[in-house]
C-alpha cells in the first residue's frame, strides 16, 4: 500500500516539473488566458489584473464566468495587437469571443474551433488574413459570425452550412472569393442578418437563397462578382427585406415578384447588363432571360390596301396634298435660312486676322469673332480641323465670353509637360483656372470635344469641376474652378525657396485622405463611364480654402494627346527618368518634382497599357503612406534608396517602432495614434503587389468612414 502511494507522489512530482512554475497552483483555464495574454501586446493595460497569482479567472477584466468556468472573452476596442493563440479552442465553456476593433493579426488557428459550445465570434475591425478553417462546422451552436473588416480571403468553406444555428452572417469588406457553398439558402433557417458587400465573391446568386425566410432589413450582396441571372426566388423573401444587388456582373431582366417588386433602381445600379423596372434600360427581345410572352409592339399590317388610322396619312395611295405642301413650304424655307446663315457667316469671317488669336491668356491681348463657323475640307464633308471663335460653356453658371477672358489679368501658377496653368482674374472679380494645352499637332476637334465634355458633365465637390473650353487650330483652353489654397505636396512639403507653411494636423489629413476618397469613388462607380484616373499625385490633389480636397487633371493627358503636340504625361517622364537623376532629386528638400511621379504607379503599370482602377488605389496608397510619414515617395536609406512603400515594408519587418515611421510633426497627435496605425493598414492593403488583392475604393473609404472621426 504504502510503496503505491509513494510511487504515485513521485510521479506527480515528476509531471509538476515539466509545466510552467505558475501552474501548480492555477487550474487550466487560467494557464489558457495567460497564454493568450503573452501573445499579446496591451497597450491599454486591459488585462493588467490577468495574474498568475489568481485561482481562477473570473475576476478578470474581460472575462465572464458561469459557475466557475469561462464562458466570454469580450476585449473590443483596446488597441490588443497580436495573433490569437490555437489553446483559446480547450477553453471548453466558452461561449462568446469578442475582440472587434483591434489591432489583432494573423490566420485564424483551426484549433480554436474545438470550442463547440461557442455561440458568437466576433473579430470585425482587425487584421485577420487567410482563409476561415474547413473546422468551423464544429460550431454546431454558432449564432453569430462577424468577421468583417479584415484580409480574410479565400472562398467560404463549404463546410460554413453545417452551421445551421447561425443568425447574423456578417463578412463585408474582405477579400473573400468564389462562389458561396452548395445548400447556402437551405442550410441557414434561422439567418435574420447577412451582408457580404465589398468581397470578390463571384459565381451566380444561390436560387435557394429565397428559402432564407428569417432574414430582416438588408441582404447586401453589393460590390462583389456575382454573375448571371437574379433568381426569381429571391421574391420570396420576406417583403420587409431590402436587397442590395449595386456593383456586381449581374445581367438579364429584373424579376417582378415579392421581395424584388417595388424597388428602386438604387438596389440594381452598377450591373449595366441588368433591364427591365425599375431601370430606364428596357429588355430587348434577344436579352438573356427575357420573358418570351411580353408584348409585341404594333406592326401594321403587310396588306397595302389596310387603313391604317387618321394620322395625318391616309390609305395607301399615299400622302395627303396637305402634307405635301407642308414639307415642301418646310424644305424652301430651310433652305433660304441656311443661304443667310452662310452669307452672314462668310462676311463676318473674310478679312480676319488670325494673328489675333494666338496668345489668348495675356493680359490685354484682345480677338473676337461673332459668329460660330465649320470650315469644310475640299470633299465638303465637316472637318476635324474646326476653328472656334469663342468659348463653349459646359454648364449654366458660365457668364463670360472669350473677350472677357483676353481683358483679364492672368498669372502663372504652373508649369508641366502638359502646357502651362494661369491663374485668371476676370473683371468682376471672378478667379479661374486656365491650362494651356498647346499649339499645333494634329488637329482632331470632334474627339477632343467628346472627350471634354464628358468630363464637364462630372460633378463633384471633390473633384476640380471643368466649366469650359476654347479650341482653334492654334489654341486650346481648358478653363477650370479656381481652388484658393495650392496643392497638397506643397501643402505637406512646403514650396522651395519659400517659407515653410502650417504643417497638416492629423485632423486635416484624414479630412483630406476621405475627400479625396470619396472623389475616387465617384470616378469609378458613379460617373457615366466608370473612370480611372491614372495619374494620381498629391500635386493635382487642390486643396480649398476650407481644406477640402478637389482632385485636379482629371483625363488630362488624354486630351493632350488629342490636342496634339509634344505633350506627356509626367508619370512618363518618370518612367524614363535615369536612376541617378532621381537620386539626386529625391534628397532635394523641394516639393516632389515631377521625375518622382513614377513612385505613385503601381508596378503593373510599367507592363499594361490600360489603365486600371486598382492603379488608381495603389496612387491613393502611397499617399496615404505619404501623409503618415511625411516623407516623399523616394526614400533616402544610407547611400542607396528605395520607394515609399518598400521603406514601409522594410520598417514593419525589422519592427520598427511606430515613431520611427511617423511623421514628425504629428507628435502632438499622438492620441490618435490607433486612428493612424488604423489608416497605416488601410494604406498597406492598397499597395499589395497584386492588383487583385487590393480593395475598391469604396472598401477603402466604408473603412476611413468607420474610424468614427467628425473630419469632415
Amino acid at each position: 500500500m504504502f510503496p503505491l502511494l509513494s510511487l504515485l507522489l513521485l510521479l506527480l512530482l515528476l509531471c509538476s516539473t515539466s509545466l510552467p512554475p505558475f501552474v501548480n497552483s492555477l487550474n487550466a483555464e487560467v494557464y489558457v488566458l495567460l497564454t493568450l495574454k503573452q501573445s499579446i501586446t496591451d497597450p491599454q493595460g486591459s488585462m493588467s489584473n490577468w495574474n498568475d497569482s489568481d485561482q481562477n479567472p473570473c475576476s478578470w477584466n474581460g472575462i465572464t464566468c458561469k459557475d466557475q468556468s469561462v464562458v466570454s472573452i469580450s476585449i473590443p476596442k483596446r488597441k490588443l495587437y497580436g495573433s490569437l493563440p490555437s489553446t483559446l479552442g480547450s477553453l471548453s465553456q466558452l461561449r462568446h469571443i469578442n475582440f472587434r476593433n483591434n489591432k489583432l493579426f494573423g490566420n485564424l488557428p483551426p484549433q480554436l474551433f474545438q470550442a463547440q459550445g461557442l455561440q458568437s465570434l466576433v473579430l470585425y475591425g482587425n487584421s485577420f488574413s487567410g482563409s476561415v478553417p474547413n473546422e468551423i462546422h464544429n460550431l454546431r451552436y454558432l449564432q453569430t459570425l462577424d468577421l468583417s473588416q479584415n484580409f480574410f480571403n479565400g472562398s467560404l468553406p463549404a463546410t460554413i452550412v453545417q452551421c445551421k444555428r447561425l443568425t447574423t452572417l456578417v463578412l463585408s469588406i474582405n477579400n473573400f472569393t468564389g462562389r458561396l457553398p452548395d445548400a447556402f439558402g437551405t442550410g441557414f433557417l434561422f439567418l435574420q442578418k447577412l451582408d457580404l458587400s465589398f468581397n470578390q465573391f463571384n459565381g451566380s446568386i444561390p436560387s435557394d437563397m429565397g428559402n432564407l425566410s428569417s432574414l430582416q432589413d438588408t441582404v447586401d450582396l453589393s460590390h462583389n462578382h456575382f454573375s448571371g441571372l437574379i433568381p426569381s426566388t429571391l421574391g420570396n423573401l420576406p417583403e420587409k427585406v431590402y436587397i442590395d444587388l449595386t456593383y456586381n456582373n449581374l445581367y438579364g431582366p429584373i424579376p417582378q415578384n415579392g421581395a424584388l417588386m417595388n424597388r428602386g433602381p438604387t438596389a440594381f445600379i452598377g450591373n449595366p447588363g441588368l433591364c427591365g423596372p425599375p431601370l430606364k434600360n428596357p429588355c430587348g427581345s434577344d436579352t438573356p432571360g427575357a420573358n418570351s410572352t411580353s408584348p409585341i409592339p404594333f406592326l401594321p399590317d403587310s396588306n397595302p390596301s389596310q387603313d391604317i388610322g387618321n394620322n395625318g396619312y391616309g390609305k395607301s395611295k399615299g400622302l395627303t396634298k396637305g402634307a405635301v405642301v407642308g414639307i415642301v413650304v418646310g424644305d424652301i424655307i430651310g433652305i433660304c435660312l441656311l443661304g443667310l446663315l452662310f452669307s452672314f457667316c462668310y462676311s463676318r469671317v473674310y478679312g480676319f486676322n488670325q494673328d489675333q488669336d494666338e496668345n489668348v491668356v495675356n493680359k490685354g491681348t484682345k480677338g473676337r469673332i461673332e459668329c460660330f463657323c465649320f470650315r469644310k475640307d475640299e470633299s465638303g464633308a465637316l472637318s476635324d480641323n474646326v476653328e472656334q471663335y469663342d468659348i463653349v460653356a459646359l454648364d449654366n453658371q458660365v457668364a463670360f465670353d472669350l473677350d472677357e477672358l483676353l481683358k483679364a489679368s492672368a498669372f502663372v501658377i504652373g508649369k508641366s509637360g502638359i502646357g502651362i496653368m494661369y491663374k485668371v482674374v476676370l473683371e468682376d472679380g471672378l478667379a479661374l483656372a486656365v491650362r494651356r494645352l498647346g499649339e499645333g499637332g494634329s488637329q482632331r476637334f470632334k474627339e477632343f470635344q467628346t472627350e471634354v465634355e464628358a468630363i464637364g458633365k462630372l460633378r463633384h465637390p471633390n473633384i476640380v469641376t471643368l466649366r469650359a473650353y476654347y479650341w482653334s487650330v492654334d489654341e486650346k483652353l481648358l478653363i477650370y474652378d479656381y481652388i484658393s489654397n495650392g496643392n497638397l505636396a506643397t501643402a505637406m512639403h512646403g514650396n522651395a525657396g519659400l517659407a515653410t507653411s502650417t504643417p497638416l494636423s492629423w485632423l486635416f489629413r484624414l479630412k483630406i485622405m476621405k475627400g479625396t476618397a470619396k472623389g475616387l469613388v465617384y470616378l469609378h462607380e458613379f460617373s457615366p463611364k466608370k473612370y480611372v484616373h491614372g495619374d494620381l499625385k498629391p500635386s493635382n490633389i487642390l486643396i480649398g480654402h476650407s481644406m477640402e480636397p478637389h482632385i485636379s487633371d482629371f483625363g488630362l493627358g488624354r486630351l493632350a494627346i488629342i490636342a496634339g503636340g509634344s505633350q506627356t504625361l509626367e508619370s512618363d517622364h518618370a518612367a524614363a527618368e535615369k536612376p541617378q537623376e532621381r537620386r539626386r532629386n529625391s534628397m532635394s528638400t523641394e516639393v516632389p518634382p515631377n521625375v518622382l511621379a513614377s513612385g505613385y504607379q503601381a508596378p503593373e503599370a510599367l507592363k499594361v497599357v490600360k489603365p486600371s482602377q486598382k492603379w488608381d488605389v495603389y496612387s491613393y496608397g502611397v499617399i496615404l503612406l505619404e501623409m503618415i510619414t511625411g516623407r516623399l515617395p523616394i526614400v533616402q536609406v544610407g547611400s542607396s534608396e528605395m520607394d515609399l512603400v518598400q521603406w514601409i515594408e522594410f520598417c514593419i519587418e525589422e519592427k520598427k517602432p511606430l515613431s520611427d515611421v511617423l511623421d514628425p510633426y504629428l507628435a502632438e497627435d499622438a492620441d490618435k495614434e490607433d486612428e493612424i496605425i488604423a489608416v497605416l493598414k488601410i494604406a498597406m492593403a492598397c499597395v499589395h503587389s497584386s492588383p487583385e488583392k487590393r480593395p475598391t475604393m469604396r472598401h477603402v473609404l466604408d473603412a476611413l468612414n468607420r474610424l468614427c472621426i467628425s473630419s469632415d
